[in-house]
């Protein structure tokens, strides 16, 4: 009931790819915005909420029955509630993967290990992780690996995201001459040319 409550008081603009964010309780303090919804922290408790766009809406359902999967993994944060337009999960403090690039934090071989390990675990039980990328992948500050924003894990098509990322770190990451800080900006232009020209050019040439 206080996450139903809390996510009422999320008002959006009914309209817009990103709806505009008009009002939330005080009680929550906003840490991210994606393709999909708002996030938040709640004062006081290691939960954040997920409250997703009007027009997003039908995720919440989805995406708690995948945590609901995962459960039995520690891998994957714990699902605390769910409603008509919300998740609840644990709040974890730490840095993604696209932080730690950007504040040059080196991410070791263990790391990738994990995130495969977390990913073959979530095949195991008959989902497809798609959408995997450097920042729905967490380092904890206890050092573990927790995947979140899960989707689109049951999508049935081949997404190669991780796959490509994981070639590019053994290529090129882990060797001395790879700078191990990146700029945001040029993080987000690497991005934005691999959606639109990188990805097709790597699997027809099979350079990586």
């Amino acid at each position: 009931m206080k996450y139903e409550k809390l996510a009422a008081s999320v008002i959006m603009a009914e309209k817009g790819r990103i709806p505009k964010l008009k009002s939330y309780d005080k009680a929550l303090q906003l840490i991210g915005t994606g393709r999909s919804a708002y996030v938040f922290k709640l004062q006081h408790e290691q939960v954040a909420l997920k409250v997703y766009f009007p027009h997003k809406a039908h995720l919440a359902a989805e995406e708690a029955a995948i945590y609901n999967e995962l459960s039995s993994s520690s891998y994957y944060p714990t699902l605390h509630d769910v409603g008509a337009n919300y998740i609840a999960i644990d709040y974890l403090e730490g840095h993604t993967l696209f932080q730690c690039l950007e504040n040059g934090f080196f991410v070791s071989e263990d790391k990738i290990r994990d995130i495969n390990e977390a990913l073959n675990i979530a095949r195991k039980v008959g989902l497809n992780p798609s959408d995997v990328h450097l920042k729905n992948i967490i380092i904890t500050n206890k050092q573990e690996i927790k995947l979140i924003d899960v989707a689109r894990f049951r999508q049935t098509k081949k997404d190669r995201q991780w796959d490509d990322i994981q070639k590019l770190y053994f290529k090129g990451y882990v060797k001395s001459y790879f700078p191990k800080r990146i700029p945001k900006f040029i993080l987000h232009c690497i991005a934005a040319i691999y959606k639109k020209t990188l990805r097709s050019y790597l699997y027809k040439n099979k350079t990586v």
